[in-house]
């Protein structure tokens, strides 16, 4: 075996095709040795470098690692967990993506692997939250429950998520992985149901910007990547008002408020408004934070959960320092709108978000709008 990997790591770089390696680890797979897999990745990111810089490496590693993730079998698991977890290859950004890969692939107690021996502390902490997205009872697996309710990663912070989902996360969009790729949904762009009008009449009350960095940053937490990794433009700022606004007449408000966004927005054509409840909110957030834009591919399962957490605490006025179960009420008591417009702002491609948090009292309106392009 060893001669063999030696052999394709020394003739990698000069191959136009890696199918053919490709070949021999799926043959060596079908047999029951997982172990060449991981043994062959090793080898190549020790040669070249985990950066990958040649594409063929890229490649084969990839694919080594959706074989062994994807592939039945606590066997199967232990060495992808061995592979991601070498010093040659071991990084976070890694072990978001395994993390997911492997809950998308494997029942939970085939996982029970990768909670013991050499797997990093990210890597267990995002394959947790990647299993409660699934609906899966993280403090009744066995194998897995030990580490998952051990005070000693509260400190992680992933830490801060609850370990079960809460009413609003039920409908999140979550990959399905195979060796050859992967495929998801793409919730965004406006809702078309409790669509609300103009009303040019409606008596719109005062409004003063109180945006900050802090909290425009903290708004924007699940479509960060966007922009920095993306092509993506985000526009995130919020306003009191100087009497309370009923939801109705948000999308009036709206155009007062000299959103770039909504520069050119039309009162009657442009600008389309419709009521969402906090779970709609929530599933789209997460999926822009989870699967990120057009060039990028966003944060995972576990972390796209905490950014999308994060945006909506921000949006809903939750204090800095509060719990999962204080934004989600929090959450649950403003009153959500959904939001695009036809303008030279927003991309019109596919990935356009638009969103408007009205605090209890309603004198407290956040917006959130993103947009990106291939």
């Amino acid at each position: 075996m060893a001669d063999q990997i030696q052999k394709i790591v020394t003739e990698l770089p000069d191959l136009k095709d890696v199918t053919g390696v490709w070949a021999v680890a799926d043959g060596r797979a079908a047999q029951g040795d997982a172990a060449f897999a991981a043994d062959l990745g090793i080898a190549l990111a020790r040669t070249y470098g985990s950066g990958g810089q040649i594409w063929q490496y890229r490649s084969v590693f990839d694919h080594l690692l959706r074989l062994l993730a994807t592939t039945n079998g606590p066997e199967s698991v232990a060495q992808a967990v061995r592979l991601v977890s070498s010093t040659e290859v071991a990084s976070s950004k890694l072990d978001r993506y395994t993390a997911s890969l492997l809950a998308s692939s494997h029942e939970a107690t085939d996982l029970a692997a990768a909670f013991t021996g050499r797997a990093s502390e990210e890597l267990r902490a995002c394959l947790v939250h990647e299993l409660v997205l699934r609906g899966v009872a993280v403090e009744k697996t066995p194998g897995i429950t030990g580490w998952a309710t051990s005070p000693h990663w509260s400190h992680h912070p992933l830490g801060w998520l609850p370990l079960t989902l809460s009413y609003m996360e039920g409908s999140a969009d979550l990959p399905s992985y195979s060796i050859r790729g992967s495929s998801h949904s793409m919730p965004f762009g406006p809702s078309e149901s409790h669509e609300l009008a103009v009303i040019a009449s409606a008596r719109v009350p005062s409004a003063e910007e109180t945006t900050t960095e802090a909290t425009a940053t903290a708004m924007a937490k699940a479509v960060a990547n966007w922009a920095e990794e993306s092509n993506g433009r985000i526009e995130a700022r919020e306003f009191d008002l100087a009497e309370p606004l009923d939801a109705e007449s948000v999308p009036t408000v709206l155009l007062t408020l000299g959103l770039e966004c909504l520069h050119g927005a039309e009162k009657k054509a442009a600008l389309s408004v419709a009521v969402r409840p906090p779970a709609q909110a929530w599933r789209v957030l997460f999926a822009a934070a989870s699967t990120g834009g057009a060039y990028n591919s966003g944060a995972y399962g576990a972390y796209g959960r905490l950014a999308a957490w994060q945006s909506l605490a921000a949006l809903a006025g939750s204090p800095e320092g509060a719990t999962a179960g204080e934004v989600e009420a929090r959450v649950r008591a403003c009153n959500w709108l959904g939001f695009g417009a036809d303008t030279k702002w927003f991309e019109q491609v596919a990935w356009d978000i638009g969103l408007v948090a009205l605090a209890p009292g309603n004198r407290r309106l956040a917006v959130l709008a993103a947009t990106d392009t291939d």
